[in-house]
């Protein structure tokens, strides 16, 4: 079964209650012109023939255009229409049934209310799932609807692609943005319109706003000289595209010889700070820096649960490029007991792996040993960074399943270093928020530092910051 989740995006379902007697065909035809991905034919109590014959007619207009038609409920309608698929709901036909009777190619739809009912269809072989309804429906007055937060937690709990319905509109597309569903299935905001062609346009522009734009929280301390901190990682995620926002959890007083004052800002404000940024504009990936107490490391670990929030960045900092502690002994514990088993990542580098495990790290066997230990201990995935050896910059990439990948670099010769560790957990950051696998976002976010680094940028009597907007500045 090979099933294309893209066309999922725009899912238009049409009847003939719905359209009032306007004329199917003509209204199906428009709304693939603006923009529908897929067509879903639904219509109740009329038979398989007579339900199949109707189906028989959107088929080719379909297929014209690339475009998949699914027939509701009854699949020998769909098998005698020619039609690609069925969508069945809770109380109709088995999936298991239907793929039993069909082809591979056969598309099978099923609806989800629960993690439960969409494990079931998804071992049954559905090619995708239904959730919904997510708001107020005038065509399902009385549904039972579900909130953005069960949306995500269905769409986590399987493999299959998920389309969310019921009371979507291009106003309230926004709410479901990060909750995981590969595309919107409308009735009455398309079909139910004058002109369909329009309605359609505005749900895909919509929809590649919503999901096109790729964002990133950075909880981390703020350096007032711009190198490192909340700066860097804001100018980093920029760097790559994508909407940087930020909980600030100090304020240091530091330029590029050192840092003259540490502020610590209230954990209840930093709390606040993370809750105002989920409940608003919710992040696809958390970059965590600078904690420098227990306190503030227990209401992130508490606000990041809550908030179920996906694809952590830790950067464990305990010490600036200039020598300075940034976080008390009773801050790092907390760090690495709540948020190390949060992360999709920890990004130690060298002094810092040495202070986690107790390992004195003189070489690449150290390196892997000391991150082992950290990958056992915590149940997270490591990239030990190699910034510190003498004679390479090998960077080391270890999986929580005891899979390793050795990222090898030469040195690049240049002293102004203020700032890479945040800049590198941010790139991480960025590329994960944009869908890479982490293999590929670690790879990538490598590359950025070593551009940003090659530029030599010479700036502070210290050790000067990077030119994270390298690339603009070789335009």
């Amino acid at each position: 079964m090979n099933f294309d989740p893209e066309m999922l995006k725009v899912y238009a379902i049409t009847d003939r209650e719905c359209l009032k007697g306007k004329d199917m065909k003509l209204h199906v035809e428009l709304a693939i012109q603006g923009g529908a991905t897929m067509i879903q034919l639904r219509e109740k109590n009329i038979g398989t023939e007579e339900l199949a014959k109707i189906a028989a007619e959107l088929v080719p207009i379909c297929h014209k255009h690339g475009v998949k038609l699914i027939v509701n409920d009854d699949w020998k309608a769909a098998v005698l229409s020619g039609a690609d698929g069925v969508h069945v709901g809770l109380e109709d036909e088995s999936v298991a049934k239907i793929r039993a009777n069909t082809d591979t190619a056969f598309i099978i739809g099923a609806t989800a209310k629960t993690v439960e009912q969409a494990r079931k269809a998804a071992n049954q072989g559905a090619s995708y799932i239904g959730v919904g309804a997510v708001f107020p429906s005038p065509t399902k007055k009385n549904a039972v609807r579900i909130t953005p937060d069960d949306l995500r937690e269905i769409c986590r709990s399987v493999k299959i692609p998920a389309v969310a319905i019921g009371g979507i509109t291009k106003e309230n597309m926004w709410e479901l943005r990060g909750c995981g569903n590969r595309g919107i299935a409308v009735v009455s905001s398309v079909f139910g319109t004058d002109n369909p062609y329009t309605a359609a346009k505005e749900l895909a522009e919509t929809w590649k706003k919503v999901y096109n734009t790729r964002t990133a929280l950075t909880i981390a301390g703020s350096d007032c000289s711009g190198g490192a901190g909340i700066q860097a990682d804001i100018k980093t995620m920029q760097a790559h595209g994508v909407y940087a926002m930020s909980a600030i959890t100090a304020l240091t007083a530091q330029n590029t010889t050192g840092v003259s004052g540490i502020h610590e800002v209230p954990a209840e404000f930093t709390a606040q700070q993370i809750d105002m940024v989920f409940s608003d504009i919710r992040p696809d990936a958390v970059k965590i820096g600078m904690i420098s107490n227990a306190e503030t490391a227990e209401v992130i670990a508490d606000r990041l649960k809550y908030w179920k929030a996906e694809n952590i960045v830790v950067d464990p900092v305990a010490v600036a490029t200039s020598g300075s502690d940034l976080s008390s002994k009773s801050a790092y514990e907390a760090v690495k007991n709540l948020l190390f088993p949060m992360a999709a990542i920890v990004t130690p580098n060298i002094p810092e792996a040495e202070l986690i495990t107790d390992i004195k790290i003189k070489g690449l066997a150290d390196m892997q040993e000391s991150a082992k230990i950290i990958a056992e201990k915590y149940g997270c995935n490591v990239l030990c960074k190699g910034g510190h050896l003498k004679d390479s910059a090998d960077d080391l990439l270890y999986k929580k399943d005891g899979k390793y990948l050795w990222l090898e670099s030469g040195k690049i010769n240049n002293p102004n270093t203020h700032g890479t560790g945040c800049t590198l957990s941010s790139a991480i950051a960025s590329n994960l928020a944009k869908g890479c696998t982490l293999e590929k976002a670690v790879k990538l976010a490598k590359g950025y530092i070593s551009g940003a680094l090659s530029v030599s940028l010479d700036l502070g009597k210290g050790s000067g910051p990077l030119a994270h907007n390298f690339i603009e500045r070789n335009l």
